[in-house]
């Protein structure tokens, strides 16, 4: 109910509100309550005490010089004005199906809301959204190669950037020249190394955009050095460099890592991390081999990032002889959330590839990959 129902007139009688300004309390009661009252009917004024026998109302004494007025209120201002404070509460329109087709034809009279997958949807992409503060680092890690780890980054970094508004890079830190950089549309060929040497230079963002490639998602990536005259790879200490370099300008920064765990470079990156994701796939050698990177971890000090670990089991286009409902029991029990994710032949291609290429149960896939990953925000970091 608005103010003006509160305030009163200057006989002492208290003033009508008219049905507009009335804010139901439940939006499903909107168009029962729409210019009316719940009676139906409009307000009545109140008699005075002198109309119904009473005595006469005395004027009221005027408040010690020390009190504020109880009328007293702040100015209005154009600041004031916003769809929340002004505009009545009404539902989002259904994306697709049904529902949307009698949203459009009965142009937005009728709206049978959201399906129950749309608003399931909604709250995933709700959480995708988690505020993060400073940065946040998430290191994807395998023991085996051939597991869909470049991918797992790649799609996790698309999803993370198309419905944030805030930066997202991905950093290909496979010493051994990782493939991430030829997974988005090039858009220079600087490497991390071409990085690493200008440091001292680099101030702003637009500085370091210079070493990145951008898709269409907004994601951006600094790819890995495949120069094949390179005979000393990039070590822990580079490595902690450049993921200071992009601290300064990102919120999330995704790290492609090697699979040697006992190389430096992976050490390096597990040292500034704030979170893992563990990718498998849906096989006894390859969930062994990450069921031991676990039991590693677990060893060497990093149980706090095992327990708030996120597992992706890649699925293969054909189904063998795992039991994946077993996998999956297993890695729950180690991790905080495991996600499957299905075959699909744009990945399986290891070329340049974006979230619309992929079908529908993908692409839903990596949102809750994406949901998950970002429940763990709220985790304190425990990097070194």
């Amino acid at each position: 109910m608005s103010s003006d129902a509160t305030r009163s007139t200057r006989d002492g009688e208290p003033a009508t509100s008219g049905g507009d300004d009335a804010q139901p309390a439940d939006i499903g009661l909107l168009w029962a309550q729409d210019g009316a009252h719940a009676d139906g009917g409009q307000a009545q004024a109140r008699p005075t005490e002198a109309a119904i026998g009473g005595s006469a109302p005395q004027p009221p004494r005027t408040p010690p010089a020390h009190a504020s007025p109880a009328y007293a209120r702040p100015p209005a201002t154009a600041a004031a004005i916003t769809s929340e404070t002004m505009l009545r509460p009404r539902g989002q329109p259904p994306e697709g199906g049904w529902r949307h087709v009698v949203y459009a034809m009965t142009g937005g009279l009728v709206n049978p809301g959201p399906s129950r997958q749309e608003f399931e949807r909604r709250q995933l992409v709700a959480r995708v959204k988690a505020p993060v503060s400073g940065s946040r680092r998430i290191a994807v890690i395998s023991r085996k190669g051939g597991v869909g780890k470049t991918t797992t980054t790649l799609m996790l970094g698309h999803t993370f950037a198309s419905l944030r508004g805030d930066r997202v890079i991905a950093l290909d830190a496979n010493p051994d020249a990782g493939s991430l950089g030829y997974r988005v549309n090039r858009e220079t060929s600087a490497t991390v190394t071409d990085l690493l040497d200008d440091a001292e230079h680099i101030r702003r963002y637009a500085d370091i955009r210079a070493y990145t490639s951008q898709a269409a998602t907004r994601l951006e990536v600094v790819a890995s050095d495949d120069d094949p005259h390179i005979s000393q790879a990039i070590g822990e200490h580079e490595y902690h460099t450049a993921v200071g370099l992009l601290d300064h300008h990102y919120n999330l920064i995704l790290l492609d890592t090697g699979t040697g765990i006992l190389d430096s470079a992976t050490k390096g990156i597990l040292g500034v991390a704030d979170q893992l994701v563990v990718v498998l796939a849906p096989s006894l050698d390859g969930a062994r081999a990450a069921s031991l990177t676990l039991d590693w971890l677990m060893q060497h000090g990093y149980d706090g990032l095992v327990s708030n670990s996120v597992a992706v089991v890649n699925q293969s286009r054909q189904h063998g002889l795992v039991e994946l409902g077993k996998l999956q029991d297993h890695f729950s029990e180690r991790c905080r959330a495991v996600v499957r994710i299905p075959w699909d032949p744009y990945l399986e291609a290891g070329a340049e590839t974006g979230l619309d290429d992929l079908k529908r149960a993908t692409r839903d896939a990596y949102l809750a990959l994406a949901a998950h990953v970002a429940d763990g925000f709220a985790v304190p970091s425990q990097r070194a």
